[in-house]
């Protein structure tokens, strides 16, 4: 099985080539004030148009109003949203039908139980993210990228009617038994390739891009 990889949250060309020359599929643009990988419309445009063909552009949103979508959307290639708020299968359907943007949807995960949330959006998202669910008792918790992560167990053997994607504390050290265990066909990375919060290291994306092709 070839398992494809997103690397989330660039911010620089260099980190667009770093992600092409390893092999990933996806690479993602985050517009979510408090995160540090925040882009403005115009940052993303510019690593939008520096991304090669073939390699999915993924636009990360939280609640995204219609003018926050139409202003990424024009400076720039976007393949796919990523919603990681409370959209409803209604909002997602509307945003589809006025953009003609495919949509994967983020459901948080912290057991078994939480996985009924997907089953509103199988008729309306293109795929489904699997991401961990942030403790309670997490101070400043994000939607996503707080490097934690859940059972992956949960997943095994499970089957979606739509393309899926695991997220939550991947890094290259642990990402290998994440995909073996959860049988994940695509992996999603940010802050476990990261120097320093928003900052993202070659080195540790080219480790990562390694275990996972391995």
């Amino acid at each position: 099985m070839t398992v494809a990889s997103k690397i989330c949250g660039v911010k620089r060309p260099a980190d667009i080539d770093c992600a092409a020359s390893g092999g990933a599929r996806y690479v993602g643009f985050v517009f979510y004030a408090r995160s540090p990988r925040n882009l403005t419309p115009d940052q993303a445009g510019e690593l939008a148009a520096a991304t090669p063909a073939g390699i999915t552009t993924v636009a990360l949103f939280v609640d995204p109003d219609d003018a926050a979508l139409d202003a990424v959307l024009s400076r720039g290639r976007i393949d796919l949203f990523q919603l990681h708020g409370s959209e409803s299968p209604e909002r997602i359907a509307d945003i589809k039908r006025r953009t003609g943007v495919r949509v994967m949807k983020a459901i948080k995960i912290s057991d078994a139980e939480d996985f009924a949330a997907a089953t509103p959006y199988f008729d309306v998202a293109d795929q489904l993210l699997f991401d961990a669910k942030a403790p309670a008792t997490m101070e400043g918790a994000m939607p996503g990228g707080n490097a934690v992560s859940f059972d992956w167990s949960l997943l095994a053997g499970r089957s979606w009617p739509c393309p899926w994607m695991l997220s939550g504390g991947l890094n290259p050290g642990n990402v290998a038994e994440a995909i073996r265990v959860s049988g994940a066909p695509a992996v999603d990375v940010s802050s476990g390739v990261e120097s320093a919060p928003g900052v993202k290291d070659p080195v540790r994306i080219k480790a990562f891009l390694r275990a996972v092709s391995a």
